[in-house]
């Protein structure tokens, strides 16, 4: 586990970055991403860390179709290569600096890592996500616990009858995670 006030690097690596629920969803049901709106807040400096480290970014059609012109990454201070994952590119909409992969996910990968020229790639998908964790091919896995409990929705990690795959910190620890919430109560 990685202390939240360690600054993120652009090191050219293959990063699987999410905001997650308190109860493991990256988004509700049909990739909503409403949850997210309101009075959260991140350390300060850390959206502006991520804008500066990441070179390109990786997602899946799934979550493109459902966010399609309305979500640029980090509020749209990020501009860069952005790279859709997909079985059908010819009917995908198009749209500016989104180019439209239909690879192997570690050619995906690839490709990503030589548009990001030296900075990270980031993956914004659980599928491809998945895949590539499988494959060896994620270096860095970062969260952000949002204080919320969604209950349905799209899971970071969904494998049933898979194995367990164990995590070390960046700096080999194995350290568990304690988070403490109080439910918020109507006014």
């Amino acid at each position: 586990m990685s202390d939240d006030t360690e600054r993120q690097t652009a090191a050219g690596k293959v990063l699987w970055h999410f905001t997650m629920s308190l109860d493991g969803f990256v988004a509700g049901p049909d990739h909503d991403m409403s949850w997210m709106s309101g009075d959260m807040s991140f350390r300060p400096g850390l959206v502006e860390e991520y804008v500066e480290t990441t070179g390109a970014v990786l997602g899946g059609r799934s979550g493109w179709d459902a966010t399609i012109d309305e979500v640029r990454p980090y509020g749209g201070a990020w501009k860069g290569a952005l790279f859709v994952l997909t079985h059908h590119p010819e009917d995908a909409r198009p749209a500016a600096d989104v180019t439209f992969l239909s690879c192997d996910v570690a050619e995906a990968v690839r490709i990503g890592l030589e548009a990001a020229g030296g900075k990270n790639l980031e993956v914004f998908s659980p599928t491809i996500g998945r895949q590539l964790l499988e494959r060896g091919l994620i270096d860095e896995i970062d969260i952000h616990i949002a204080p919320v409990l969604l209950g349905q929705g799209i899971r970071l990690f969904d494998n049933p009858g898979g194995r367990p795959v164990r995590l070390s910190g960046v700096d080999g620890s194995r350290t568990v995670v304690n988070v403490r919430y109080r439910p918020e109560r109507p006014s």
